[in-house]
């Protein structure tokens, strides 16, 4: 797959062409692994007994599932991982932050290696197949209408070529496992890797989006008047207290009572307003919003730190 304009609305922003911290670290750990294998300075089954995972392994090789993602079978192997992670890696990088992203790219690999564990059970596992595959989710739910060129040649959506692999992945893992299976690919590895990513996606933005709501929801109303009694005032014993203090609550909104309070229409517009701009997010990721909706999410934002 390479690399091929977007949308307008996206084409309007910087993209970045340089490799982040994180990715050029990655890439450059596995290719180093896999020149020391090719040179026969570690030798593939050496490197697969003691670094790659294998469930029989367990708990001696307790690092594997960690290590097996820098260990590949050949030279294609290696080229068609790290390319995936140069195509897709970089942006999302850049959008979430080198520790953020490196987290999340183990945290798919070790969505690979359950899924292993649940369906297949036996044999070793290597590659960063799972974890580059989580990348691309991530990715295509990030900007799913961005386009690539698939196998270099057909022009597709991020989306579509994500989903289309995880149905093919699916398919062949079933047959995979059948009686006329036998392959070597971990298939529902990269299923591992795919649903890892779509369930921290999923958690990461309905937490986030839910608590901004909750402390909107949870605001007084800037141009609401004053109560004659306040909410969490503690009952006092003598009633010449409270009648001074509602006395002077009263007194306030008076005072206010003419410039308090927008019409309710345009309070509830606001509050519409931010529910549209919350969602979008929600569903597309901030990078989408305009100008406009950028300035809702700021002074949103302002009020929320003034409070």
């Amino acid at each position: 797959m390479a690399s091929y304009p977007g949308s307008n609305e996206q084409e309007a922003q910087p993209q970045p062409q340089r490799l982040t911290a994180a990715v050029q670290a990655i890439i450059a750990a596995t290719i180093a692994v896999a020149f020391l294998q090719a040179v026969s300075v570690l030798p593939y089954p050496d490197l697969a007994r003691w670094f790659g995972f294998d469930l029989a392994s367990l708990p001696n090789h307790w690092w594997t599932p960690f290590t097996y993602m820098f260990v590949h079978v050949g030279v294609w192997h290696v080229l068609a991982n790290m390319y995936g992670l140069y195509l897709f890696g970089p942006r999302l990088e850049h959008t979430w932050g080198s520790k953020k992203f490196t987290w999340f790219y183990v945290f798919c690999g070790l969505g690979g290696v359950v899924f292993q564990m649940l369906f297949i059970r036996t044999g070793g596992l290597v590659g960063a197949s799972a974890a580059v595959f989580g990348v691309m989710t991530a990715y295509a739910m990030q900007w799913p209408d961005d386009e690539v060129y698939f196998m270099f040649v057909v022009p597709m959506r991020v989306r579509t070529v994500v989903v289309g692999l995880l149905v093919f992945n699916l398919v062949m893992g079933v047959v995979a496992t059948g009686d006329g299976g036998g392959t070597n690919i971990a298939y529902f590895a990269h299923v591992g890797g795919v649903m890892a990513a779509y369930a921290y996606m999923r958690m990461a933005a309905s937490t986030g989006i839910d608590q901004v709501r909750q402390r909107v929801a949870s605001l007084p109303d800037a141009d609401e008047p004053p109560r004659a009694i306040p909410r969490n005032m503690p009952r006092r014993e003598r009633g010449d207290e409270v009648d001074d203090i509602v006395a002077k609550s009263k007194a306030i909104a008076a005072k206010r009572a003419v410039t308090l309070a927008p019409p309710p229409r345009r309070r509830e517009a606001k509050a519409d307003e931010l529910n549209r701009v919350l969602d979008k997010i929600s569903e597309r990721g901030i990078e989408s919003l305009t100008g406009d909706e950028r300035k809702i999410l700021e002074e949103m934002s302002r009020r929320l730190r003034g409070n």
